[in-house]
């Protein structure tokens, strides 16, 4: 993306170098973000009293559409891993779970999500080949796989773990926008679609959908 040129003299003779410019670059191909998760649309009763963290890293590809490369669509695959610390207990009656909103009688609730995930963004950003700081406001859909999920439910006397849920949705989906400057951007990602398939409480379903809200880094 610089162009570098050195003169120097030899036996008086002007000599000159230069390293080429390349005018085609890409941006921000690679990105690793980190995220406080919280839950919406909540049962009644239920709390998220702990900080609930979240990573997501993978690769995307900048194919810019316009002739000064500021604008650009970014196919992409990456992978997350979500956890939701809240006072929903998932339990089991034989094999069928079972939700529970708890009391503060216990040290650990925790749901923890590990999806492979597929954005897709369209991207403006102030960027010339010449540079790399510059302001970006990239936005898209992102389409999440669930492939392994874990419910910890810690109480004194005891440890419940539930793993592959059949009521948690296998496909996430929603919005987010990534916005900034130079290495550090805010992120927000609005989820369109319930955690919960089919879940409910003793007294109502459970249709909670997720807004992560936090940085993300890009990288050549």
């Amino acid at each position: 993306m610089f162009s570098v040129i050195n003169v120097f003299s030899q036996n008086s003779v002007d000599v000159v170098t230069t390293k080429k410019i390349d005018s085609l670059y890409r941006e921000d191909q690679f990105y690793f973000g980190f995220t406080l998760n919280t839950l919406q649309n909540k049962p009644t009763g239920l709390t998220q009293n702990k900080f609930s963290p979240g990573v997501s890293f993978g690769f995307l590809r900048d194919m810019p559409i316009n002739k000064k490369r500021t604008i650009a669509i970014a196919p992409g695959l990456g992978f997350a891993i979500n956890n939701y610390n809240q006072n929903l207990a998932v339990t089991l009656n034989n094999t069928t779970p079972v939700y529970e909103v708890i009391s503060t009688d216990y040290r650990k609730n925790k749901i923890s999500h590990f999806l492979v995930e597929v954005p897709l963004e369209f991207r403006w950003r102030s960027s010339t080949y010449e540079s790399y700081k510059f302001w970006r406001i990239y936005g898209g859909f992102k389409l999440g796989y669930l492939l392994y999920d874990r419910s910890v439910y810690d109480k004194s006397n005891s440890k419940i773990i539930v793993s592959n849920n059949k009521d948690f949705n296998k496909m996430h989906y929603g919005a987010y926008l990534s916005t900034g400057y130079n290495s550090l951007n805010v992120y927000v990602y609005y989820g369109l679609n319930s955690l919960f398939k089919t879940a409910k409480t003793s007294t109502e379903s459970i249709d909670m959908n997720a807004l992560n809200i936090g940085i993300m880094f890009y990288i050549l």
